[in-house]
């Protein structure tokens, strides 16, 4: 059998069909953090009367996952470039399958908790990991649209999660929501083994490092960060600024930690080039925008609109099968007109998607917000490819997995201070603590003033982007842009 093992270099003789095999199995990589996500949010109320608990204490079920990817995705994506990416995938998708398995066979609450929190380290490790692989499976002139159909699994794994655990729970019961992960884990990791390439080994003595002290700071201060923009449901309080300056605290102690030793996680060079901090702020910003969608969304839809839990249902996954039609002709586009264009138009166009998602629901209902989402998804996905191309090109093949772990923790950070902040100004422009008590009127305004907010940060966005491209469009500064 031939295979991209073959040619770890992949300087253009690695065949066509291994390739494409590559990609497959790190499509499925992709697959299934994002399906991990939204299948289990489905299955909320059903654990909520299994296990005869609170919501305070099932919403652990979503929370736990997440926490462990953010708090975990950079060290791991070092991790991946120091022992070899291939092997870490590999574990990582081990660890999934397994913990998928725990979850399913899960006697109390607490147990499947735990077990979240372990298939979040899996997940973590292919969020970090798999992007990192398409600089040696990938030709560089299709980098784009690599990195565009990458996007789209991850869409059509958020699209999916709903109506397949919709149907699992009816039919098999609650577990099968997460036992449904094995055969693709499965899969995945059969492709993985065959067709993506081996891992380098270089002797011990010629290894860096790993930055243990800095991943357990960073990791600190992620989680109490994280925490702090999670717990009280959008209400902010002593434990919430605690929290927050425990996370402060923590980054000023790794900031001080990754300038004196030898081989940090995170070289603090590379935040000088200011195309690399732009890329990461604006992937950062585009995600709370896009949260917005999820916060607000239901609440508009069902009580402003009247529309019954199915309806919502159905309306709201237009977004992301949007997003999955989108994601891989936005990676070709990439490929033909560059990185940096395509990152400025998809900007544009989301911030029209969200002046009309202000705008238009008011004046046309239900067909207003659907053509709002229409514009504003595909303008996500123009970014998303785009931003994900630019970061990841250029970069050294020693720095691939902990670049690619910093754009997915944008990403993450961008989707928990979402919910917190956006939910919160929702809130405030409704004039209710409790969204779930408000009138029509009252969600109608939270609604435009919400999206209204979000116009702005795309138009911050924007100028970030257009500064960069400014700079581009200057000749080189000296010294390296990598992580």
């Amino acid at each position: 059998m031939t295979s991209c093992t073959d040619d770890p270099t992949n300087d253009g003789i690695t065949p066509a069909s291994s390739v494409r095999w590559a990609l497959a199995g790190l499509c499925l990589s992709m697959l299934l953090p994002s399906l991990g996500t939204s299948i289990a949010n489905v299955a909320l109320p059903t654990l909520a009367q299994v296990f005869v608990a609170p919501f305070q204490q099932v919403q652990w079920v979503i929370l736990a996952y997440l926490l462990a990817i953010t708090i975990l995705i950079v060290g791991i994506g070092r991790l991946g470039d120091i022992a070899g990416r291939r092997r870490v995938l590999l574990a990582g998708l081990v660890v999934f399958v397994v913990a998928s398995a725990l979850c399913g066979l899960a006697p109390s609450l607490w147990w499947l908790i735990a077990a979240r929190a372990a298939q979040g380290l899996g997940a973590a490790v292919l969020m970090a990991l798999t992007m990192a692989f398409v600089g040696e499976t990938v030709p560089k002139q299709r980098t784009g649209s690599a990195i565009g159909l990458l996007g789209a699994m991850s869409a059509i794994g958020t699209a999916l999660g709903p109506s397949l655990g919709g149907i699992a729970i009816a039919w098999l019961g609650w577990r099968a929501i997460f036992l449904v992960n094995i055969p693709l884990g499965l899969l995945a990791f059969f492709l993985a083994h065959h067709f993506l390439p081996v891992d380098r080994d270089t002797p011990k003595t010629d290894r860096p490092g790993f930055d243990a002290l800095g991943t357990l700071l960073l990791a600190g201060a992620l989680a109490a960060y994280a925490l702090a923009m999670t717990i009280g449901r959008g209400h902010f309080g002593t434990l919430n600024a605690t929290l927050l300056t425990l996370a402060l605290t923590g980054i000023v102690l790794f900031v001080f930690t990754e300038a004196k030793v030898a081989s940090p996680l995170i070289p603090l060079a590379a935040f000088r080039n200011f195309e690399f901090s732009a890329n990461l702020a604006m992937n950062t910003l585009v995600s709370t925008i896009m949260m917005a969608t999820l916060v607000v969304s239901p609440f508009y839809l069902s009580r402003a609109l009247g529309l019954n839990a199915a309806f919502v249902g159905m309306v709201m996954s237009i977004g992301p099968v949007v997003s999955a039609l989108t994601g891989a002709p936005a990676g070709r586009l990439v490929d033909r007109l560059g990185a940096p264009f395509v990152v400025i138009v998809g900007l544009i166009e989301m911030a029209v998607g969200t002046v009309a998602l202000s705008v238009l629901p008011a004046m046309f209902g239900v067909a207003g917000y659907i053509a709002a989402i229409a514009v504003l998804t595909p303008g996500y996905q123009l970014f998303q490819a785009a931003n994900n191309t630019a970061v990841m090109t250029g970069i050294p093949s020693d720095r691939r997995g902990v670049v690619s772990g910093l754009l997915s923790l944008s990403r993450n950070l961008g989707l928990i201070t979402g919910a917190s902040v956006m939910g919160a100004v929702f809130s405030f422009a409704a004039m209710t603590t409790d969204i779930t008590t408000a009138g029509p009127e009252a969600v109608a305004t939270g609604m435009q003033v919400t999206f209204a907010v979000a116009a702005a940060l795309t138009a911050v966005a924007i100028a970030i982007a257009v500064q960069g491209r400014a700079l581009a469009m200057r000749p080189p500064p000296r010294g390296d842009r990598s992580a």
